[in-house]
């Protein structure tokens, strides 16, 4: 074998064993945590290392009990999981509505001050979350806003908007200007132009804003206690998880049948719309 080919074969082995390695760190806090939550809490306090759950261990009582109403002595998460949902995809929606036509106008217009909006965008987050949750407070609590979905929204809408601007505004500006010319030539208008040839090419983007607004809304946690602290019937599923972790007679088990659900959602919308990242490469190219 000659050093070539010792080199190849070494570095093909080594990138699989890198990859391996990653994905076994990734992997393996999430299967310990769904191993935890479909055992007995007695059998885990026997053997809490165990890595392996036999057939006849299995349960479901513990997601039994964390979707259950908590009427029926459950935890009421699929309360929580609707109350998150509708949060979640309204914040989602609200933003891209407004950073789509933002980024693109950002990108494509010449006007005054737009070297100055990158860096006005990027500023909201010099400041942490903490600095502006009082004052945020104070305005949602005169504007009878606090305690509601509604207001948490737009919470979150004005938190996720500034970089999904600035992340859109990038990738337009990389899409060939002499296609928008050529759809111009051809009689189209702005607005036709942006819904037949900008979004297309643009969508790996979006998708990606999109999921990345998701996760913000679905996972954020200070700002759903200070609004909705008062009102558990529309409590999203990060504060009753907090509920689960600070309760003492609640099981380790029930808490990582929780756990489970929070993120689980998550796992299902990001295999779920890599297939659409990957198509957006494509749609919407000049054929030919």
């Amino acid at each position: 074998m000659d050093r070539d080919l010792v080199e190849t074969v070494g570095l093909r082995w080594l990138r699989r064993l890198v990859i391996a390695a990653f994905l076994v760190v990734t992997v393996f806090p999430f299967y310990y945590m769904l191993v935890l939550s479909v055992r007995p809490i007695e059998r885990l306090l026997l053997d809490p290392g165990s890595l392996v759950v036999g057939f006849g261990e299995l349960t479901v009582a513990t997601y039994a009990e964390v979707l259950k109403a908590t009427d029926d002595g459950g935890q009421g998460f699929l309360t929580f999981i609707r109350n998150s949902g509708v949060v979640a995809v309204a914040a989602t929606v609200l933003t891209l509505a407004v950073a789509i036509p933002g980024a693109y106008a950002v990108a494509r217009l010449r006007f005054f001050g737009r070297r100055q909006v990158d860096f006005l965008f990027l500023a909201v987050y010099l400041f942490p979350s903490i600095v502006i949750a009082i004052p945020l407070f104070v305005v949602f609590s005169l504007a009878e806003l606090r305690g509601s979905l509604f207001g948490l929204v737009l919470v979150y809408v004005s938190q996720t908007l500034p970089v999904s601007v600035y992340m859109l505004r990038n990738y337009f500006e990389t899409i060939p200007v002499s296609l928008e010319e050529s759809a111009a030539i051809d009689g189209a208008g702005r607005l036709g132009i942006i819904r037949r040839v900008s979004l297309p090419l643009a969508m790996p983007s979006i998708m990606a804003v999109a999921l990345y607004d998701f996760m913000i809304a679905w996972n954020e946690f200070l700002f759903a206690l200070l609004f909705l602290v008062d009102k558990p019937d529309r409590w999203t599923v990060s504060l009753g998880l907090s509920l689960l972790a600070d309760g003492v007679e609640v099981p380790k088990t029930v808490l990582m049948a929780g756990s489970v659900v929070l993120t689980l959602p998550i796992v299902i919308l990001f295999f779920a719309s890599e297939r659409l990242l990957t198509e957006g490469l494509t749609s919407g190219a000049e054929k030919g």
